[in-house]
């Protein structure tokens, strides 16, 4: 057993709150050797590999977050930690693959650490505002100096969070950048009769649970957010799924398809050649 695979699992247990020692030691053992043995289990794929009941909280929303993080052990901790809260994470670790990453790609929030080898955290801050890319930035650093603080925000940062921190408060901060890129004040997004809460991964239609799968409720929240706009594909695609992820040709149809006979087959319109769109509320 390695000292890094020990500290991840560690972390682990530590999110999900295991207490009864018997329950921690089959768990740790467990996490470790998959940590050791199963490949990319360090990052994406880790929850196809481990039982439902360690997993509930994967069973929620999806949004697509980007990691900007060198330090192994931490990056590690965070992109599982957030991965099992409902995110789709994209990890690199250092600045040149994140601003590469940041152009070319689509991203709900960028994660991102300041001191970072190749190109630091705010060049790439600044170079991707330059290129008017709106994406919103939380950065993560170990400094707590003001100064740091007052360069990050007004080089086009939208919040700051010092190491150490507790994934709890990380995942809360993401939810509240969402709210302010949607111009959403109320954390419950309400359309009709259909209400999803994204802190819960709860949907409830005519004020009765709605089950979807976590896809379903990523892509019904990504609609809702946007409603009267139309989605194109390709972003739709890109907030549910990451880069270590299988994509099957029709993925997205199956999910349209799936929203639509839970919803009502007009609930969704699909705009032939450009994507999909949920019409506005009058």
């Amino acid at each position: 057993m390695s000292t890094r695979s020990f500290c991840i699992s560690i972390r682990l247990l530590k999110i999900f709150g295991f207490f009864h020692i018997s329950e921690v030691i089959r768990t740790l053992l467990l996490l470790t050797y998959l940590i050791e043995k199963v490949p990319k289990f360090a990052c994406l794929r880790w929850d196809k590999y481990i039982y439902d009941k360690y997993t509930l909280r994967a069973q929620g929303a999806l949004m697509r977050l980007l990691l900007v993080e060198d330090d192994e052990l931490l990056g590690d901790g965070v992109c599982m930690g957030l991965t099992q809260y409902g995110y789709v994470v994209d990890w690199v670790k250092d600045g040149q693959s994140a601003l590469q990453a940041i152009l070319l790609e689509s991203f709900d929030t960028i994660v991102l650490d300041l001191e970072l080898p190749k190109k630091s955290g705010l060049e790439v801050l600044r170079a991707a505002r330059a290129q008017n890319i709106t994406t919103p930035v939380l950065i993560l650093t170990a400094n707590d100096l003001v100064e740091d603080r007052v360069k990050g925000l007004d080089g086009g940062a939208d919040d700051y969070l010092v190491k150490p921190f507790d994934l709890e408060e990380l995942s809360a901060r993401i939810r509240a950048l969402q709210r302010r890129t949607t111009a959403r004040a109320e954390p419950i997004i309400v359309f009709g009769n259909i209400s999803i809460d994204p802190a819960s991964r709860q949907a409830y239609l005519n004020n009765e649970i709605l089950v979807l799968s976590r896809r379903e409720f990523a892509l019904l929240q990504k609609l809702l957010e946007n409603s009267g706009k139309v989605i194109s594909k390709e972003q739709l695609v890109q907030t549910l799924y990451g880069w270590g992820d299988d994509i099957d040709s029709n993925a997205l149809e199956v999910h349209i398809h799936n929203l639509r006979k839970k919803l009502g087959k007009e609930f969704i319109r699909t705009i032939r050649g450009v994507g999909y769109i949920v019409e506005s509320k009058s």
